[in-house]
């Protein structure tokens, strides 16, 4: 992410609205011309239409009687476990849905009922129905990853057993599992170069933590602008977790690459991935091989200066979408996934604001159906895009952001099981917390500094006492880390000094023991500073975490 780089404004073409309605009133006066016309013939032979309605809803009440068809209401979901937004869930805990009425059996298939830890990827494991087979229940092989945010999604496949269908829009839902609680003590690891011996500059913003070669371990790939590739490091887990070097080659992205998010595109059980490239006006999908390596890119043009990336089931049928920001063209574009990982582009729309650029997918009005929302870097403004779960979105509220909004991440803050938003906002050298309140609406931002330009931020439950963590990256200062205090109120608790400019973190658990590790990427150095979580060793029951603070505190 060069923030040194201008990205044009694009003016938004308001005379499109006015000839639109020219053209509406016109096409309206010639049909009410038309309907007077016709009125006296109406009234004429309304008689005789009457006698050919009723003598046609006769029928049709005949032979649905004689056909023994009845229509049903849709299959419903009724609720979930873990419910939906807690933090604390089991790593290897059931997945279980409850429907208003038994399941179609032979309609629950690992397409229309499936679940993906953003870390540890596609969750597989055996499935069982209780209930009189109205629970549907999923057990992992193996637990998630400690910490990490999972999203479960029904398709509009899957049916009652009295051949009710599931409503067109699907059903998803996000939570996330239990971290272990401890101190918020971090010792520094190792450091990771993504240059190659030659020392070129790469530029690396961004990159996430996956299982990308099905050995439970997390690795990482890191993103970088100018060599314009994501490069791998594979995680051998040797004495305490220690990354390879990356892989070569490399996989090749578009340039000025960043965001990224991931999930199995075409559900063949490895961990894919999208990333947006900035100055290609285009997304990159990448499919993985299961073995730590990336196909080659499918590209798919989107609007121009794209900034974010989301993930989501837009339109029902079970398989992940993409939904990324366009900072300059000023709109929201989707690519629709056919569910063997083909994009297709086209559609977009106004999120409600001017230059959308952060974007993150969340349920923000507890409907079953993930919404967008939406940061804008030009008007400083936040928007809640409803999803209807037919491919569209529409805006229901909006807040201020407390500046011009870089990134943003949604959660829980302050333990009420509704969605919340933080957002970092670059040149104002501050960040904002925004509450939700469960019905899709925001409360009013409540902002605090920064390190100058912050340009990403990510929330973890890094001390594990089931609220979550806030970590802030800043391009001209340093990593700072602001504990939550349980109601959504944070404190300043450490910074971790950058070698030139930080730029993103990934909170993950590397070494596999229950609480989150960082990794922590410098966009200028081109390093990763990777620090191990050493606050404790072993696991703390909550009940016990404000013992346990008090004597760590410092």
């Amino acid at each position: 992410m060069d923030h040194d780089k201008q990205v044009t404004r694009q003016p938004r073409d308001n005379s499109r609205s006015g000839s639109a309605r020219g053209r509406r009133w016109s096409v309206l006066a010639r049909v009410r011309s038309a309907r007077e016309r016709s009125t006296f013939a109406c009234r004429r032979s309304a008689f005789a239409c009457g006698q050919g309605v009723l003598a046609w809803n006769v029928a049709l009440l005949v032979a649905v009687a004689a056909s023994g068809a009845v229509a049903q209401p849709e299959l419903r979901v009724v609720g979930t476990q873990p419910p939906a937004h807690v933090l604390d869930a089991e790593r290897d805990g059931a997945i279980e849905v409850r429907f208003d009425r038994a399941v179609d059996r032979s309609s629950v298939n690992e397409r229309s009922f499936w679940a993906f830890g953003r870390w540890s990827g596609p969750v597989s494991g055996p499935v069982v129905f209780a209930n009189g087979d109205s629970v549907v229940r999923m057990t992992p092989d193996v637990p998630l990853s400690a910490g990490e945010r999972v999203l479960v999604i029904l398709s509009h496949d899957l049916r009652g057993a009295d051949g009710a269908a599931m409503r067109k829009a699907g059903y998803s839902y996000q939570y996330w599992t239990r971290s272990t609680p401890g101190a918020l003590q971090f010792t520094e690891l190792t450091r990771l170069s993504t240059r190659s011996p030659t020392n070129e500059p790469t530029r690396s913003y961004g990159g996430f933590a996956a299982n990308l070669n099905a050995d439970r371990l997390l690795d990482l790939a890191i993103i970088n602008e100018e060599t314009a590739d994501v490069r791998i490091f594979l995680n051998r887990g040797a004495g305490g977790a220690r990354f390879d070097t990356f892989l070569l080659p490399t996989t090749r992205v578009g340039p000025q690459a960043s965001p990224s998010e991931t999930s199995d595109f075409d559900r063949d059980g490895n961990v894919d991935a999208c990333v947006v490239n900035i100055r290609a006006a285009n997304v990159s999908i990448l499919m993985g091989r299961g073995d730590g390596t990336f196909a080659t890119q499918q590209t798919v043009d989107v609007g121009s200066g794209p900034r974010g990336v989301a993930v989501l089931d837009v339109d029902g049928d079970g398989d992940v979408d993409i939904a990324n920001t366009n900072a300059s063209s000023s709109n929201v574009t989707l690519l629709l996934n056919d569910g063997r990982g083909n994009f297709q582009g086209g559609l977009s729309f106004e999120a409600g604001g001017e230059g959308e650029w952060a974007i993150e997918a969340a349920d923000m009005d507890n409907d079953g159906i993930l919404d967008l929302v939406v940061g804008c870097h030009w008007s400083a403004t936040l928007h809640v895009n409803r999803g209807t779960g037919n491919a569209t979105f529409e805006e229901i509220d909006s807040s201020a952001s407390g500046g011009a909004v870089w990134m943003l991440n949604c959660g829980d803050l302050n333990g009420d099981r509704q969605v919340d938003v933080v957002v970092v906002n670059s040149r104002d050298n501050n960040a904002t917390v925004v509450l939700g309140d469960g019905q899709g609406r925001l409360g009013a931002p409540s902002t605090r500094l920064t390190d100058p330009f912050p340009l990403a931020t990510d929330l973890a439950d890094l001390d594990g006492d089931g609220d979550l963590d806030w970590v802030t990256s800043s391009f001209t200062g340093d990593w700072m880390l602001f504990e939550n205090d349980g109601s959504g109120g944070f404190q300043f608790d450490q910074r971790f000094d950058a070698p030139r400019a930080a730029s993103c973190s990934i909170a993950f658990d590397f070494d596999d023991d229950g609480d989150l590790d960082l990794a922590l990427v410098d966009e200028i150095a081109d390093v990763v500073v990777v620090y191990e979580n050493t606050g404790t060793s072993t696991a703390v029951e909550p009940s016990e975490w404000g013992r346990v603070k008090s004597l760590y505190r410092r």
